[in-house]
């Protein structure tokens, strides 16, 4: 029997199959923009579209187009050793409004009865609830469940 190939490879295969790899590659640059360029140049100037190996660049500022113009080549540079390989072939530099890039709010913090640490007696009386259980499986849902039974308990002063 075959080993299973993986959603990643079954991917890049269909890709490759129907000519889009160096499309997929093109389009990474979306992803790579704000790190090979630095957050000064990502704050003004953002990717728009990609036509024919060139990309186009939204500009805020005309103080900032001439900087870029002259920057040009050294952007292009280091875009295509990030996309590995010469995938854009100039840059087209347009002023007009950019929109930032979205900010994700950070990780909600956990609950506070989820911090709760369980003492060494509260170990130990989950642990011998749980002594007579064969099955493992079933022990350690147990032993989750029990744990945030007394994290919840403890948070409330019980």
């Amino acid at each position: 029997m075959k080993k299973a190939a993986t959603m990643g490879s079954l991917i890049s295969d269909m890709l490759q199959k129907r000519g889009l790899e160096d499309k997929v590659r093109e389009y990474r640059t979306w992803q790579i923009w704000d790190e090979t360029v630095g957050p000064q140049i990502a704050a003004r100037a953002r990717p728009v579209r990609i036509r024919e190996g060139v990309l186009e660049i939204r500009v805020d500022q005309a103080v900032w187009m001439q900087t870029l113009q002259l920057m040009k080549p050294k952007i292009l540079v280091r875009l295509n050793e990030r996309l590995g390989g010469a995938i854009l072939k100039d840059l087209f530099l347009r002023q007009g409004k950019i929109t930032p890039p979205p900010v994700l709010p950070p990780p909600p913090k956990p609950p506070v009865w989820l911090t709760q640490p369980l003492s060494d007696a509260d170990k130990a009386e989950i642990e011998t609830a749980l002594g007579s259980l064969d099955d493992p499986e079933l022990k350690e849902r147990l032993r989750r469940i029990l744990t945030l039974q007394k994290q919840v308990a403890r948070s409330k002063g019980q």
